[in-house]
């Protein structure tokens, strides 16, 4: 039997593809019917991507194309630019697809998913006639935001200006108001307006929602769904958590150092302060988090990156080691040496599975929320651009499993902060986030246990899984269509013919009705066809389709006219 042929095309960026290729793995080890090709578009000048995709082992069941690159205008605002960007891999991703289905060796194209940024490739999937499954790398609770914003943008004309003048929201999938300070900067921005609503828009078109949450963590997000006005009749499908658990080695420190050290310090003794692959500060607020730091005097690990140059969109690199001591107060790394260490690029997921580590300094991407969730370390959170603030906000107020060091903190895309966070902040989160008796880490220990349970059988996001395969394999059914006449079969099959579906021409034949029940019943249990039909055909025809419906894409069976 053939695979049902999957394409996935993740947003351009380390912790989308990352989630995507995990999410590729998770569905393929579920079920070995699936195939999946993952469509990589490429940002100029960023290579961490490649890094983790060169890294993926080879399997007949996953395959890795990379896009041609496209290069970004000059001299032009960030959201047109990735607007752009994004339309013109249209062309690519729709000659790649069109090559994968006309190869005999590869399945039946069953389906795309789409990161949530890309659903401008909805329209691809369209030409090809299969659905489209949004994959949503931030929580449900985010899902309804986006489509509470839509909403207020098209229904009551509610744009960045008239947001900016507003204290909060009320926002379905939250069950508290939301500030308009924990909004994403790009809903704030007019400089992003127009690939929001592209964003936007493109949820409304999508055939369903994968979401890397999972339901006993977010569930009165995932209840409210249902009765949302946006997706509302769309399949949602929470998975997660999707997580990449595989030890990293790369950067300027040897991991192994850092677990060593690790070793030797008591349980829950450590705090980690990380901020993300895109995560760094200028040499004011490194200042201060020195001193954070020192006040506390707890043991800690700092991920300190080097900020790239202002207005760019290139990634944080390591300090050189002879360099580091340079970016920090005088004396610190001495005065520090027997309780921390200060390293460039971190393990994150080997860090934090560590039982030394008490507590998590956070960027709030989704990514490290879930991971921090899943190894039971409660998060300080201190957010710094995309929707990390909104993350923070629900991790904090809603689902009381983190601290706050500052839930309003923008530094978006390596652009100058709004404003400077001060040691005795910093401190006090250090502190709150390293009490051993707090309710939060009880809270936050309940939640690990659970995302772990829900991935195994009997779980919830086990359960979703199981229920998004069965959407995607009933995409390759079998298609039976019965004519009375050759000009209606030639008009449909016009319509049909970038179909994915197999698919057999017959005969209505008005003398077998009473064959209805039985072969309709036979039918069903062979090839897993959902449908109605008005006539039904005789039993050496049946058997044929029985026999074949496996083996072949296109099945093309003469009828006769037999009136």
């Amino acid at each position: 039997m053939k695979k049902a042929e999957v394409v996935f095309v993740p947003f351009p960026a380390e912790g989308h593809i990352v989630s995507a290729l995990e999410f590729a793995k998770l569905l393929i080890n579920r079920d070995n019917r699936l195939r999946i090709t993952v469509l990589v578009i490429k940002f100029p000048h960023i290579t961490e991507t490649d890094v983790y995709t060169k890294s993926l082992p080879i399997s007949d069941s996953l395959h890795i194309i990379n896009l041609p690159e496209c290069s970004l205008a000059p001299n032009t605002d960030q959201g047109p630019s990735m607007t752009a960007l994004l339309e013109a891999q249209k062309p690519n991703v729709k000659q790649v697809v069109s090559n994968l289905i006309t190869r005999s060796e590869n399945g039946v194209l069953a389906a795309f998913v789409v990161d949530m940024f890309c659903t401008n490739m909805i329209d691809v999937a369209k030409e090809f006639s299969v659905p489209t499954l949004v994959f949503f790398t931030s929580g449900v609770a985010f899902l309804g935001l986006s489509f509470h914003l839509y909403t207020l943008r098209q229904r009551d004309n509610v744009y960045s200006t008239k947001l900016l003048q507003l204290t909060d929201l009320a926002v379905p999938s939250f069950a508290n108001l939301v500030p308009t300070k924990a909004l994403p900067s790009a809903v704030l921005s007019k400089e992003w307006e127009s690939f929001m609503m592209g964003y936007w828009k493109g949820l409304k078109n999508a055939d369903g929602f994968i979401v890397n949450s999972f339901e006993e963590l977010e569930s009165h997000a995932v209840h409210s769904i249902s009765s949302d006005p946006g997706p509302a009749g769309l399949p949602i499908y929470p998975v997660g958590p999707i997580l990449n658990l595989e030890p990293k080695t790369k950067g300027t420190v040897d991991s192994d150092d850092i677990i060593k050290w690790l070793d030797d310090q008591p349980a829950s003794s450590v705090v980690f302060l990380c901020f993300g692959s895109m995560g760094s500060f200028d040499e004011d607020q490194v200042t201060q988090i020195a001193c954070a730091i020192e006040n506390s005097g707890a043991r800690f690990i700092w991920s300190l990156r080097k900020p790239p140059p202002e207005g760019t969109m290139a990634s944080p690199s390591d300090y050189p080691l002879f360099d580091l001591g340079s970016s920090l107060p005088e004396g610190f790394l001495e005065r520090t040496a027997e309780i921390g260490r200060v390293v460039g690029w971190a393990p994150q997921v080997q860090i934090l599975a560590h039982p030394a580590i008490g507590g998590f300094a956070s960027h709030c991407g989704w990514n490290s929320v879930l991971e921090s969730i899943y190894f039971g370390v409660p998060i300080a959170a201190w957010p710094l651009y995309a929707e990390q603030q909104t993350n923070a906000f629900e991790l904090v107020c809603e689902l009381k499993i983190g601290v706050e060091i500052s839930l309003d903190y923008r530094a978006e895309f390596n652009g100058a902060p709004n404003y400077l966070v001060t040691a005795d902040k910093i401190e006090r989160g250090i502190r709150s986030v390293l009490d051993k008796d707090g309710d939060v880490r009880k809270k936050v220990k309940e939640m690990s246990e659970k995302s772990k349970k829900t991935l195994l059988e009997g779980g919830s996001s086990y359960a979703y899984l199981g229920r998004l395969v069965d959407y995607i394999m009933n995409q390759g059914s079998v298609l039976i269509l019965i004519f009375i006449s050759f000009k209606q079969s030639t008009d449909i099959s016009h319509l049909m013919s970038s179909s994915s579906c197999q698919r057999l021409w017959l005969l209505k034949l008005r003398s077998l009705r009473k064959l209805l029940t039985p072969f309709a019943t036979a039918l069903d249990n062979e090839c897993g066809l959902k449908a109605s039909l008005n006539y039904y055909i005789g039993a050496y025809l049946l058997q044929y389709v029985i026999s074949s419906a496996s083996d072949s894409k296109f099945m093309i069976y003469n009828y006769y006219q037999l009136d």
